[in-house]
């Protein structure tokens, strides 16, 4: 075999190895995800319900869409809004701090990612919880004439 042809059959090795590893890649990506794509469990206002406003803030859900003690995760913008009291709404990352899953339900004042079972504190963000040390990153939100909106 010529000196060519060896790098090329070594290059031919590298790509198939690199192919490989993306694909494993990918896999592990997805299994972070919903089985339907869009990562939030308890979304059924979800993405669909997000509108522009005219002052450039996503509409993202009604304030009744989000129930007490509970929340909607919104996997296309990446956020979870939860209402820990009666007309208190709290906005987070829905992006588990622990190893970058998308957190999939709220219920019973807790935010969960279903990866590795992390639990978050649905008024505060802090985990209570599961391997996941470090608290969801707040996101900014304004809730006004009964809409919830992302800043």
């Amino acid at each position: 075999m010529s000196a060519a042809q060896e790098r090329r059959s070594l290059l031919g090795r590298r790509t198939v190895i690199a192919a490989a590893g993306a694909a494993g890649a990918a896999a592990a990506l997805t299994a972070c995800g919903g089985a339907d794509g869009s990562g939030g469990g308890d979304s059924s206002a979800g993405s669909d319900a997000v509108e522009q406003s005219g002052d450039g803030g996503a509409v993202l859900a009604a304030t009744a869409d989000i129930p007490e003690g509970g929340g909607v995760v919104f996997a296309a913008q990446k956020v979870v809004v939860t209402q820990p009291q009666p007309g208190e709404f709290k906005a987070f990352s829905s992006t588990c701090t622990h190893q970058g899953c998308a957190v999939k339900d709220v219920s019973d004042g807790s935010i969960v990612c279903p990866c590795h079972n992390s639990t978050f504190d649905a008024a505060t963000g802090s985990p209570t919880g599961g391997p996941a040390t470090k608290p969801l990153p707040v996101r900014e939100i304004t809730v006004e004439g009964g809409s919830i909106r992302l800043v």
